[in-house]
């Protein structure tokens, strides 16, 4: 891993370093030992470090990794959206290069979900147990109203320019969140996160939702390792569909969790999809645990 330094033309992540793969570099911060290590897979708009509160709390226990995907965060730029296939292989290699011993329990939050899938499908074999965290489903539109479909997602939300204007907001957002971080974490964290390069990754991210399920679709389910999903139903008062929504998640999340012999649904009705891991680590920690605690049984 090469240290914290970059070119004057990409931002510097305040912990962690780099690793390269295929002649590009990843940002990965890992804490603790142990194993089952647990990985952390970030949702659209969300980078490793967005979940550095629970992987502290997950390191006393077990090795926890943090990444920025390629193209996005602390990573090397690359064109957007990539499909799953890509970033589950780039994962891969990455947790092989850093000599992370699998197989590995996989914590992913919203649009990680649809990559912690396809590594799943890829590598069935690498994988100890998933932890869903208000997770994307290949099988959204099935259980999710029209207006709700991956598609319509795809076309909804602020643009760049849009983002722009609310940067006074969105970094008074992200300060709050990362309230309880060390200083030298939080501060360059929240200028790189009201980035434009970072407002305009999110973004790009959002652009092939329903492809990217159907990629997932063509393949198999997920093995048969420990489950957990985390639905998150809080209400949100900007959703007016947000009871119709949570059913649906709600049903969507059992479906997936049956699958597997050791499946478990938790309902977090006291929070929202992109607050989880800040509002309630507690939730998050004790799912990782249980998850890692049932993969090392035989």
């Amino acid at each position: 891993m090469t240290n914290n330094s970059t070119s004057s033309t990409r931002l510097a992540p305040p912990i962690g370093g780099f690793h390269e793969i295929d002649g590009r570099r990843l940002f990965v911060h890992r804490s603790g030992s142990g194993g089952p290590a647990v990985v952390f897979l970030p949702g659209a708009s969300a980078v490793g470090l967005d979940y550095f509160g629970v992987q502290q709390q997950v390191s006393r226990f077990t090795t926890a990794v943090l990444y920025d995907r390629g193209g996005t965060g602390y990573s090397d730029p690359l064109p957007l959206p990539r499909s799953t296939t890509a970033v589950a292989t780039e994962l891969h290699a990455l947790l092989q290069a850093q000599k992370i011993t699998g197989p590995w329990v996989l914590a992913a939050h919203s649009l990680g979900a649809l990559y912690a899938f396809r590594l799943a499908q890829l590598y069935p074999q690498d994988v100890a147990g998933v932890v869903w965290l208000d997770g994307l489903h290949r099988d959204w539109d099935d259980f999710m109203p029209p207006a709700a479909s991956l598609a319509t997602f795809e076309r909804m939300g602020p643009d760049l320019e849009q983002l722009e204007r609310m940067r006074p907001a969105l970094r008074e957002m992200h300060a709050e969140l990362y309230a309880d971080y060390p200083e030298h974490v939080r501060q360059p964290l929240i200028d790189a996160r009201v980035s434009t390069e970072w407002l305009r990754a999110g973004l790009a991210e959002r652009r092939t939702l329903a492809d990217l399920a159907a990629e997932l679709r063509s393949g198999p389910g997920l093995p048969d390792v420990p489950a957990i999903a985390l639905s998150v139903v809080g209400i949100d008062p900007d959703q007016p569909a947000a009871h119709q929504l949570n059913d649906a998640k709600t049903r969507m999340d059992a479906a997936l969790v049956r699958t597997v012999t050791r499946g478990e649904q938790r309902l977090i009705p006291d929070t929202l999809h992109h607050r989880l891991c800040f509002d309630r680590p507690d939730a998050v920690v004790q799912a990782i645990r249980d998850v890692v605690d049932w993969a090392a049984r035989p």
